[in-house]
Order: structure tokens, then C-alpha cells, then sequence
């Protein structure tokens, strides 16, 4: 039980022999001399701060300094109730419950934390009043068009904090694609103009709190800080300013939150709370990344228990959400970044190995706070019912709602892939992609779904669809006229490419996003015609997403594909717009009396690419193209 608890989490621990035996002898030394990390007295209280007002009254503080439990709390301010006050395994921790009462006001008052014989220690805590000022936390629907940014690939704004002495990995270095290399949130700021012009209505970026892990943490997801931006992305303050200015020009702000694990240089897994701050095994297991044996009902235990228990890295440290105190401390950090910062929606990744009663709990709490707020889950799953599973309502029979609204749609992307790169067949190619539309019926509401071709962990699509310009065409036409809202990657737009073989094939930096890049593809000049043909044919269509209702809340009608030939329809009162793609490598020539119902007489439609109207008799459509057409009203 006490190698269980000194030691830092196992994947310290792979190495037998004597150096293990010494690691065991150096922990149990510290352990005889009462300290199990060398830090300040009060080394930090989080929350640092919190708000009156908030809808759910009870606040739990995570105290954490040398031998911290050896101190009794006193605080006095009216409306705020000291309720209880926790000792756990590790004396370096407190966890300190209050009640924060509806007559409480905004101010400051000392908390103390006594010992008899020494000088008290007292943080000044705050309390502030809630941001009431509209367009803050206002969701995310489909009526957005998210695009989506690693912040370390994009641009550099600030070339001052590219690198600091007190962070584990130093420097940056542009041609190694496991380093840092210099992107940031001002060079984010810096580019707003250009992603509104694009068409975007939303930005999601990859998480940009600390990473302070030794190697390779620029991509964001191992947490080492949960209350910190990163200092090579800015400040805290930046990212509010950051969110200000998105919202000033009409964008929204997705936060990519990540329950699943953390990284294992940050303070509580370095010098954990309690043994059970994470999952424990004997010896280092990883999850073994299957979804299905969550919801199998068949499942072996042990099975499902590797899949939610397992690591996902050695450095990524499994949190364990079914820990009351892990659970407050998650839930009450993404609460204040929401209130802190505003921003509009959440990401939840790797949502399938999250505890689901403690995500269900999770996402009650935070919509109790904030109900416009969005949240969709990554579930890269292999079916639309396993989609589904995942998703509010206990629409597949799981037992229990979730309380998810919706997920990133895997499966309509990979049918999306058969469609453009697959022979026809009864069950492949464009009938695929039929098919999984038509499994819609398995959610609640399948427009909340983050529909998308690519991303950061995932091969770009002009690669996927072996850099065919028509078909790269219709898989951005399909993403902005489909139900669900639509997300597309950094650099899609300018024909970045490559294969996720590693994943930094695709993370590559956004050219002309650094002093000196010998080219500036934010600009039109800096592009070439191939590039300006792809960002203009997005643009066009993006814009025109944006002022079309019939795409962002419309209804959808599909039908069945023939001959290879695969038509849909979006429409409102407003506006019908008709999608025709054609799967097969020859042009096409197609009547169109089989589309009565939503054609409704209508004799021509306005070509929304390249303008002009086309008679709506027959139609031709090039090998593997799409035509994007709305139809005349009467």
C-alpha cells in the first residue's frame, strides 16, 4: 500500500532491478522525512477565485503547500459558510468545502490556515460578480462553420515567449515535427480577419493550458495546469482578450477540454492528492482502445475496465472520475473557465473512456450554469450506432441518458471517404454514405453532431482523396451543405496535405505565419492558382452556408443514389438548394423528374459556385463533381 502511494504514477516503474529498488528507497526516505515535494508553505488555491450568483452554491477549494493538513482554515465573510474541511493520504493537500449564500456580494476576504507556534499562512480569496454582458457562452449550433487550429502550427504573434527557463522543454525548433514551434494566440488574433473573410463563424482551438511536459506536449493534451494558458500561447488574460475579439467580429470560441487523462508533470499527479487521484495497476497498462466493450453486453469485465482504466501514454496519467474529489476538481475548473473567459462551447476529448455517470453528472452541472453553452464529444467510433450510444435521450436503450448532446460524426466522414473514393455497390461507395444519413433516426437531435472530413489526428482529406481536385470539391461542398455543424482543419482551405504517418505530417505550420516564411498564403499573392481556386471555391461556399438558413437549420431529404448519381436536398420556407454528386469517373448527363417532390416545378436554379442559372431539365455533372444548385422560387 505505501509503494502504491509515494511513488509518482507507474509509468515510473518500468525499469526492474536495482533502479527501481533505489526509486523505492529514495520515496520511502522522503516519506521518513514527513515531505513528499519540495513546495512553498501555500503552495496555490484552486479555484483561485470564483463568482456570487452561480447556480449550484457549494464550492470546493484544492489547497495545496507543505504539509498543509497540519493547519486548521478560519475565514469570515458573510454569505460564504465554511462547510467542511477534508485531510486525505498526502499532507501536502486540504480539500476545503463552502457555501457560497444567495446574499453574498463581491469582495475579498483572507483565508487562514493556522498552526499553534508559527505564523499563519492566508491567501486572499475573491469573490466577483458575474459577466451578465450578452454573446458570452452562447453555444455553438449548426448554424456555425468551426474551424480548427493547433495553436503551436499556425502563427507566431509573439516571438517573446516562444521559449522560458522554467519550463521543461526548451526553444523552439521549426523542423522537428515533435517540437515547439512558435504559434501562439496572438498569431491566432493576428489572422481573425482572414478566417472571418474565409466564412468562419467558430473557432475551436487545440487545448491551450499548460503543457509543461518534457517532450512533445505542443499539441496540448496533457494538461499539466488546468488554471494556466500556457505561457508560450500568452496569458490568461490574452486568451479572455482573445475571446472578446472573437466575439467583437461575430466568431465564436470552442474549448477543447480533456477529462480522460492528464499530464504527469503537474502537481497533482507529481505529488498526487491519494493513491486513487488515478488509476492504479500493478504495472503500467495501457487501455486497450476499444469503445465496444463499453457498451457490450456480452462484455468481460476486466475488458471494459482496461478500456475506461487504462493509459492512454506514459505520460498521460488516467484520471479517476470516480474520486469525489477529482470529479470537483474538473467540473469546477471547466465552470470557471467558462465564466472567466466566456467562451461559447466545449470539446470533450476521448469522450469514450470518461467515466459515464461522472460525464452524465458533468454535463448537468455545467448546463445548469451556462444552458446555451454547446458540448460535443470525439467518439471515433465504427458505427452510427455506436455514435449514437454516446449521444442524450437513450435512444439505442443504454440505460441512462448521458446528457451528451451531440458527437463528432466519424462515421459520416469515413462514408463520405467511400463516397469519393469507392466503386458503387450495394452497400459501398455512394451507398454507404446513403446509408449512414439514413441511420439518423438513432439520435435525438443528429443536427448537434460536429460533422468534419479531417484533423489533427487524422490524414488530411486532399491526401485521402489522392489530391483529385473535383473530388476534394465535393467533399468541402457535402461538409457545408449536410445536416450537423460542419468543422474543417487549418490549412484545408490552401490545399494543405499529407498522411497522419506520424500525426506532425498534418500539423505542419501554416505558411506565412512566421517572420521570414519565404510565403504568406494568408494572402492572395502569397497563394498560387490552385491554392486562391480551393480557398475561393471554400469561401464561396461558406458564405453562402452563412446566409443561408435552408443549410444551417433546414430540413433534409435524400434519395436513394442511381447510376452512381446521388442527390439531397436543404430547405425551409425560405430556400431549397439541391446537391447532386457524381460518383462515377465519366461526366453524367441526369433528368431530374425523380426529384418532383422537392423540385416542386421548378424550372431553373442558380449555379451557387459560379453563378449564373442552369435549366434544371437535365443535368450534367463532371466525374466525381458535385453541383451545389439553388432552386427558383416562385
Amino acid at each position: 500500500m505505501i509503494e502504491e502511494f509515494i511513488t509518482p504514477p507507474n509509468y515510473l516503474l518500468i525499469k526492474p532491478g536495482m533502479k527501481k529498488l533505489l526509486f523505492f528507497t529514495a520515496c520511502c526516505l522522503l516519506m521518513a522525512l514527513g515531505s513528499f515535494a519540495q513546495i512553498p508553505a501555500l503552495e496555490r488555491v484552486e479555484p483561485m477565485f470564483w463568482w456570487v450568483g452561480m447556480h449550484n452554491p457549494n464550492l470546493q477549494l484544492i489547497v495545496h503547500g507543505d504539509h498543509i493538513a497540519d493547519r486548521k482554515v478560519e475565514l469570515n465573510y458573510p454569505g460564504v459558510k465554511l462547510v467542511a474541511v477534508h485531510k486525505v493520504e498526502n499532507p501536502n493537500y486540504l480539500f476545503v468545502d463552502l457555501r457560497i449564500l444567495s446574499g453574498a456580494i463581491p469582495g475579498t476576504f483572507p483565508i487562514k490556515f493556522i498552526k499553534a507556534g508559527e505564523k499563519a499562512l492566508t491567501y486572499s480569496y475573491a469573490l466577483k460578480a458575474r459577466d451578465r454582458s450578452p454573446g458570452r457562452a452562447q453555444g455553438v449550433t449548426s448554424r456555425d462553420l468551426i474551424y480548427l487550429i493547433m495553436p503551436d502550427r499556425f502563427s507566431n504573434g509573439d516571438p517573446s515567449n516562444d521559449s522560458f527557463t522554467n519550463l521543461r522543454e526548451q526553444g523552439i525548433h521549426r523542423d522537428s515535427m515533435f517540437s515547439r514551434h512558435g504559434g501562439d494566440l496572438q498569431g491566432v488574433m493576428n489572422h481573425l480577419d482572414y478566417l472571418k473573410d474565409l466564412g468562419v463563424t467558430a473557432i475551436w482551438l487545440t487545448p491551450e493550458i499548460e503543457n509543461d511536459e518534457p517532450h512533445a506536449s505542443y499539441h496540448g493534451y496533457a494538461v499539466t495546469d488546468y488554471y494556466k494558458v500556457d505561457p508560450r500561447y500568452g496569458t490568461n488574460e490574452l486568451y479572455k482578450k482573445f475571446v472578446e475579439k472573437c466575439h467583437s467580429m461575430g466568431m465564436k470560441v470552442v474549448k477543447d477540454l480533456v477529462h480522460n487523462h492528464a499530464g504527469t508533470e503537474g502537481y497533482t499527479i507529481s505529488d498526487m492528492p491519494m493513491k486513487s487521484w488515478v488509476h492504479q495497476w500493478p504495472k503500467y497498462t495501457k487501455s486497450n482502445f476499444r469503445d465496444m466493450a463499453v457498451m457490450d453486453p456480452h462484455v468481460a469485465p476486466s475488458d471494459r475496465k482496461q478500456m475506461l482504466d487504462g493509459w492512454f501514454d506514459h505520460r498521460m496519467a488516467d484520471m479517476n472520475e470516480n474520486n469525489p474529489y477529482v470529479q470537483n476538481f474538473l467540473t469546477q475548473n471547466h465552470i470557471w473557465w467558462v465564466e472567466y473567459a466566456g467562451v461559447d462551447g466545449f470539446r470533450l476529448d476521448t469522450y469514450p473512456y470518461n467515466d459515464p455517470e461522472y460525464m452524465a453528472k458533468w454535463a448537468v452541472d455545467v448546463k445548469n450554469e451556462f444552458p446555451h453553452l454547446s458540448i460535443f464529444g470525439e467518439t471515433l467510433v465504427w458505427s452510427a450506432a455506436n455514435q449514437a450510444f454516446f449521444t442524450q435521450g437513450n435512444t439505442v436503450n443504454r440505460g441512462f441518458d448521458t446528457h451528451l448532446p451531440g458527437v463528432t460524426d466519424g462515421v459520416l466522414k469515413e462514408a463520405i471517404y467511400d463516397a469519393l473514393n469507392a466503386n458503387e455497390g450495394w452497400t459501398e461507395g455512394v451507398n454507404r454514405l446513403y446509408s449512414v444519413l439514413a441511420q439518423d433516426f438513432l439520435y435525438q437531435d443528429v443536427t448537434r453532431n460536429t460533422i468534419f472530413l479531417d484533423n489533427h489526428d487524422m490524414s488530411r482529406i486532399l491526401s485521402v482523396v489522392g489530391e483529385d481536385i473535383n473530388k476534394y470539391k465535393s467533399a468541402m461542398a457535402m461538409l457545408m451543405t449536410m445536416r450537423g455543424v460542419p468543422q474543417m482543419y487549418y490549412g484545408d482551405e490552401i490545399l494543405m496535405k499529407n498522411f497522419s504517418n506520424p500525426d506532425g505530417l498534418v500539423r505542419e505550420d501554416f505558411p506565412g505565419g512566421w517572420d521570414g516564411d519565404k510565403k504568406n498564403k494568408f494572402t492572395a499573392e502569397g497563394r498560387d492558382d490552385k491554392e486562391n481556386d480551393a480557398f475561393n471555391y471554400i469561401k464561396t461556399l461558406a458564405n453562402y452556408r452563412k446566409n443561408t438558413s435552408a443549410l444551417q437549420t433546414g430540413k433534409m431529404m435524400q434519395y436513394i443514389p442511381e447510376n452512381g448519381i446521388y442527390v439531397y436536398f436543404r430547405y425551409d420556407d425560405k430556400k431549397t438548394v439541391m446537391m447532386v454528386y457524381n460518383s462515377t469517373d465519366k461526366e453524367q448527363i441526369t433528368g431530374t423528374t425523380r426529384y418532383y417532390e422537392r423540385i416542386k416545378g421548378a424550372k431553373t436554379a442558380k449555379n451557387v459556385i459560379i453563378g449564373g442559372n442552369t435549366g434544371l431539365d437535365k443535368l450534367t455533372v463532371g466525374p466525381k463533381s458535385t453541383l451545389v444548385l439553388e432552386l427558383e422560387t416562385k
